[in-house]
């Protein structure tokens, strides 16, 4: 792909909250569309924005939570240029969250396209979009809500369904902070005794939220989808942008994060998901997982979430810059025209070549990915001609240690 490098403009500043992947994602879209260096904030250096030229990153402890939140926002607010518009995008589910419980007080400083905090809680647990879900008629696995208080019982709790099942916390952003010895980000249970052997482990690990028990739908990686939307102000969806993983990453802290995507399009999929989004009265970008369930022919949706999704540089790798969506709505006040429906021809990797051609199933999907590398039509979001030696130098080093994980957590399903 061609990076092309506009003027720079030096009417607006994209502010990121995070210094993940998500981060490094969306600072490229901004430097490619606008020539724009973005400012990051986040708790920690992480390794794809540490050396990055793309991005300016501070570093504030504590910032992922209130009051340190708010209280660095408010100094950030006190230092702006009146003479700039600064556009606020988070990078990670807490800080969504954290946008949504003060957006009345941002929105004074900052452009802020994103929900409120009513809209949030309806939409930002697991459980809370199941009950959206079942209003508006989205497909989604057969689901058992688990309470702290049923598992504390000590009573057996029963599932309207049999193992293998899927078990992951409703409360995305509260499973960040709890750690114990067997934590994943997921989990796939094969049988009623991992089950009864964890539930109390997650509990006494200080965990509070409702964990959801799911049906498994069975198949590989390749039977999942992704779903990346932006909505303007007016809840109308400018962009939606199907996705076909074909590998997802096995380790325990990250299971489920793709690592080799095939661009689609499917208008049915299209219209249900800007269906919903409409109705709702949705504002900002939307990243929605979804598997296909061979059983009744549908695509079952797990979750959305209310921000770009961590792989969403693939709409930008196909001709999508997402930076140019949400720029054309909220700083430039384009109106809105049509919907672009997505569609592309480069695969997006987040691993070594290598490891796609080991792990990734065999069909006609792979073979599709195989011809575009073959074709030299892919990309990376990790790396851009345009940034440091060190910086690329520290990528190749995470996708040697992706390798290695591989080699050891992965299991074919």
């Amino acid at each position: 792909m061609s990076e092309k490098i506009s003027q720079p403009r030096e009417d607006f500043q994209p502010i990121l909250l995070g210094t993940d992947f998500n981060c490094y994602g969306m600072a490229r879209s901004f430097y490619q569309e606008y020539g724009i260096k973005s400012i990051a904030y986040g708790v920690m250096h992480m390794a794809p924005t540490r050396y990055t030229k793309l991005v300016d990153v501070h570093v504030v402890e504590g910032f992922n939570e209130d009051p340190v939140f708010i209280e660095t926002m408010r100094k950030i607010a006190a230092n702006l240029d009146p003479k700039k518009k600064y556009l606020l995008l988070s990078c990670g589910d807490g800080y969504t969250e954290l946008i949504a419980n003060h957006l009345d007080e941002l929105k004074e400083h900052f452009i802020c396209p994103y929900v409120d905090a009513d809209l949030f809680n309806k939409l930002g647990t697991k459980e809370t979009f199941y009950e959206a879900a079942e209003k508006y008629g989205l497909p989604y696995p057969k689901t058992k809500i688990i309470t702290k208080e049923e598992v504390e019982s000590g009573e057996p709790i029963e599932l309207p369904f049999d193992f293998p099942i899927a078990l992951k916390p409703s409360d995305s952003v509260e499973w960040l902070n709890i750690h114990f010895e067997g934590r994943k980000k997921a989990y796939v249970l094969d049988k009623r005794e991992q089950f009864d052997d964890l539930m109390p482990k997650i509990y006494k690990a200080g965990y509070t939220g409702k964990m959801i028990a799911q049906d498994f739908i069975p198949g590989d990686d390749s039977n999942m989808r992704t779903v990346n939307a932006y909505v303007d102000s007016d809840h109308n969806v400018r962009m939606i942008s199907l996705a076909h993983p074909l590998l997802e990453d096995p380790s325990p802290v990250a299971v489920g994060n793709y690592m080799v995507i095939l661009p689609e399009k499917d208008m049915a999929i299209y219209k249900t998901i800007q269906k919903f989004l409409e109705e709702v009265k949705y504002v900002g970008f939307a990243d929605f997982d979804m598997k296909y369930d061979w059983r009744d022919k549908q695509f079952k949706i797990f979750e959305i979430n209310l921000r770009q999704g961590r792989s969403s540089f693939y709409c930008t790798l196909n001709g999508y810059n997402l930076a140019k969506y949400v720029v054309d709505d909220v700083i430039d006040h384009k109106p809105f025209k049509e919907t672009d429906y997505a569609e592309g021809n480069m695969l997006w990797l987040n691993a070594p070549k290598k490891v796609f051609y080991k792990y990734a199933k065999e069909n006609k999907y792979k073979e599709k990915a195989k011809k575009l590398l073959e074709a030299g039509q892919w990309g990376t979001t990790a790396f851009d001609k345009n940034d440091s030696f060190k910086q690329r130098l520290l990528m190749h080093y995470s996708f040697w240690l992706i390798n290695k994980n591989y080699q050891k957590y992965f299991v074919q399903r």
